[in-house]
């Protein structure tokens, strides 16, 4: 029997959402401001996991750290796929299509306001939809609440002023109650939700005869003895087998929200999740048999576009980038020095184990250009042209002249300390201070891809490589 370990998805894969068509699994998480956003995975066995597309191609003119595509709710109905995400600053929104793989329709705003987030429809039996929503304190003043609408059975519209149908802080213990996925089963209804915030945590789920209540609550997955901090928030799917399992993250700092996946039981009326309660750290692959796969990292930039891993800071324009001859080219772009205000990084999520990551770089014309590491805090090696011609910069190090391409890079060690490398003729050597990768707003650190200057200039990557592993 072949087996799995979690983290299943081993990188910033943030607020998981998961269903089945068919034999096939697919899953989309929150992605803030990263355009493109709401990216969409595949999978057969639900442990092999590769990108197959995004839902949203644009997104904010500028970077806005937190703010953007918050927590979404996969779905299939009717024949399309939906996915309903909440953008705190705007409201909540929905896409549609009939492939995964796109098109996707505009985002379409169903329910306009500040703070409304962590939106998940469910279409019921006799037709009529619904929509439940949790709420964001820095905007909407309150949390800890979650509110049902009628909605229109197109998803145009909430119908209704809406109900609070979980007060939270009538409930002993709970904080920050969020994320909810509504469902029904057997004619009961269930909200899926997690409390107790990102890091320390807890899953709940509540069961109501009506929809609009009254609801019971019970906790069904916490850390326990277990390493795993604060089991929080995803997904219920089944199998075509008609088994149950649930994936959701855990927070990991700098590595950003990782997904893990547990096997789930209905015992006495109730889910029960993971081993009694508490997460697993391995079990059987649910659909034995499927293909070996992973989210791609590394990139030989031969096209016919960038791999779907990558993303920017902000929306892109078209002279920022190309690919030719198997090189991807950055224009030295005018924008902030400080690489966590540039729009014009093309970055990815930062894997949540060791490896090293390497690319060759030539720099033509004026400007700088290198790989960095971006959270809360950010650090660099790369080129960067001067009056007395090229040379290699990383941190506080003495620059150091070169002429031609250099192999630039980094290797990330345990607890996502980061030293960089390059190699100047001499190979792969160490460059610079050791820097400590740190977590974004919502986000785990990325690595990324650079050129800044007056648009003239441009950098030439020849290839991108993530190999997993201590070196």
């Amino acid at each position: 029997m072949s087996t799995y370990r979690n983290p299943v998805l081993n990188a910033d894969w943030s607020d998981p959402d998961v269903i089945r068509v068919g034999e096939d699994f697919y899953l989309t998480v929150s992605t803030f401001t990263k355009v493109p956003g709401l990216p969409i995975l595949h999978s057969r066995d639900l442990v092999n996991w590769t990108i197959i597309g995004h839902a949203v191609t644009s997104g904010y003119d500028d970077v806005r750290p937190g703010c953007g595509v918050w927590a979404p709710s996969l779905r299939h109905h009717d024949g399309r796929f939906w996915i309903f995400y909440g953008d705190p600053d705007v409201g909540i929104c929905q896409v549609s299509a009939a492939d995964p793989r796109g098109p996707w329709t505009a985002p379409h705003v169903v329910k306009p306001g500040l703070g409304l987030i962590d939106p998940c429809p469910l279409w019921d039996d006799d037709g009529q939809a619904y929509l439940v929503h949790g709420w964001a304190k820095s905007r909407a003043g309150i949390n800890n609440r979650l509110t049902l609408h009628r909605m229109a059975p197109d998803a145009s519209a909430v119908l209704d002023e809406g109900a609070l149908v979980i007060d939270a802080d009538l409930l002993p213990g709970y904080r920050t109650l969020e994320g909810p996925k509504l469902y029904k089963r057997d004619g009961t209804y269930w909200i899926f939700a997690p409390a107790g915030g990102v890091e320390q945590g807890w899953q709940s789920v509540f069961r109501a005869e009506s929809i609009f209540g009254p609801y019971e609550d019970r906790i069904v997955l916490e850390q326990g003895g277990t390493d795993v901090n604060g089991p929080h928030q995803g997904g219920w799917v089944d199998t075509p087998s008609g088994e149950h399992w649930f994936m959701h993250f855990q927070d990991r700092g700098p590595y950003g929200r990782v997904v893990h996946l547990q096997p789930m039981v209905w015992k006495d009326g109730w889910p029960v999740m993971g081993d009694d309660g508490e997460p697993v750290a391995e079990g059987p692959v649910p659909v034995p048999g499927g293909a070996p796969g992973e989210p791609a990292t590394s990139d030989d930039f031969a096209g016919p576009g960038l791999g779907l891993q990558w993303s920017w800071q902000a929306n892109p324009d078209k002279s920022w980038w190309e690919l030719r001859d198997g090189t991807l080219r950055l224009t030295c772009v005018p924008g902030p020095e400080d690489l966590r205000e540039r729009a014009a990084v093309l970055g990815q999520r930062l894997p949540g184990e060791p490896c090293t990551l390497t690319t060759t770089l030539t720099l033509d014309g004026d400007g700088r250009a290198g790989v960095a590491v971006i959270g809360f805090t950010a650090a660099s090696v790369g080129l960067e042209s001067t009056p007395d011609g090229t040379v290699l910069v990383c941190g506080e190090a003495d620059p150091v002249p070169v002429d031609g391409p250099v192999t630039v890079g980094a290797r990330i060690g345990a607890g996502a300390l980061v030293t960089f490398l390059a190699d100047t003729g001499r190979g792969l050597r160490e460059i610079g201070a050791p820097f400590q990768a740190t977590q974004g707003r919502w986000v785990g650190a990325v690595l990324g891809l650079f050129a800044a200057g007056s648009g003239t200039g441009q950098a030439i990557f020849d290839g991108f490589t993530v190999q997993k592993g201590s070196q």
